[in-house]
This record gives C-alpha cells, structure tokens and sequence, in this order.
C-alpha cells in the first residue's frame, strides 16, 4: 500500500506491528523533514536517542552527519530529509535483520518517491545495500554516484558517521569527498 501523504505513511508507520521490533520500541522514528527537501539522507536504524524523542539523526554521529552537510553542501537540517531503513531500534542497537529491514522496505520507499529530494546520501553499509539493492560494502561503492531500482534519484553513498567518529580524520576527509559529489545535482536542483 502506498501512502499519499508524509503525514498519512506516518500515521501507518506508527501503529506498524509488522517485525518483532514492534515489540520493543519506545517510538517508532518515520522520519524528519519535509517534501522537496533537496537532499535526502538514508541511514541505518534509530539509536537510543533517536528512538526516545521519535527524531532520526539526533545524537554524535547527527551531529557530525549535519555539521559535514553544512559545510559541504551548505545545507541545514531543515534542507534535508533524513530517514532510516527501518523505523524502530533494534535492542542494544544491533544490526537490523533481512526480517526487519524487508518489513519495512515500503516506508522507505514511500518516503522516496513522496519527498522527491534532487538526490540521496546513504550512509553506511546497512543504507547503502539497501537503497541499491546490493550485497557490496560501503568501501567499494561510496566514492562514486550510483543510480538504484528503488528510487528515481542519484545516490551517492558514503562511510555512516558513526564511523568517523571511530575513525577519524581520514574517514571525516572522505565523507566531504563523498558528500561533494552530491553538489552538482543540487546546484541544479537550484537552477530549475
């Protein structure tokens, strides 16, 4: 069933008892932003953060995801649309299963083709595979654009931001290169 309205996947979303994760969420987390938001990020799952206050992106690894788009793109929160594979955390924050992420594929879907953003930012390996339908890791897709069967726009994969903060400089270096290839489909996004 597709949804005809952000508010309306919401609302379905949100009494979602698909996957065994129903069971165990404090919220399920949609998504934040608004349709036409030039850029959409896609990441993995909610965190214990996200899932207490029902917003994604909105602990460390958020913080640096917002900090590089902005300096990158120029692009604020309120520029972008940022969703996750699926909707509600796993316990401990464990990976999501095949299960779990094919329960809430639909959403993710919804949310894509409703929004409409002139391109999307994956990150990490759990977003990347999913939105591109690929068993490939993050190392050997992120660096490049790719165009994916489930959605319309560019995408444009890079290193989850979690990752930087483990990692460092280096890995900080190439989300700016990664999300750098996201400039031109934005600058003509503003041309229209």
């Amino acid at each position: 069933m597709t949804a005809a309205t952000l508010e309306q996947l919401g609302a379905e979303a949100t009494s979602c008892t698909a996957c065994v994760l129903s069971k165990t969420r404090t919220t399920v987390v949609v998504g934040s932003g608004r349709r036409g938001a030039p850029l959409f990020v896609v990441g993995e799952a909610p965190g214990a953060a996200e899932d207490a206050a029902g917003q994604p992106f909105i602990g460390r690894s958020g913080t640096l995801l917002l900090e590089l788009v902005d300096e990158v793109l120029g692009l604020t929160r309120s520029d972008c649309y940022i969703a996750n594979v699926i909707k509600c955390r796993p316990p401990n924050n464990r990976p999501p299963s095949t299960a779990e992420i094919a329960s809430c594929a639909h959403y993710l879907d919804d949310q894509l083709a409703l929004v409409r953003s002139a391109v999307v930012v994956t990150v990490g390996n759990t977003a990347t595979r999913a939105v591109l339908e690929t068993k490939a890791g993050i190392t050997s897709l992120r660096g490049s654009v790719h165009s994916s069967p489930r959605c319309t726009m560019p995408v444009v994969p890079t290193y989850h931001p979690a990752a930087a903060l483990r990692g460092g400089p280096s890995v900080v270096a190439a989300m700016r290169a990664d999300l750098a290839l996201a400039r031109p489909f934005l600058d003509g996004a503003r041309a229209r």
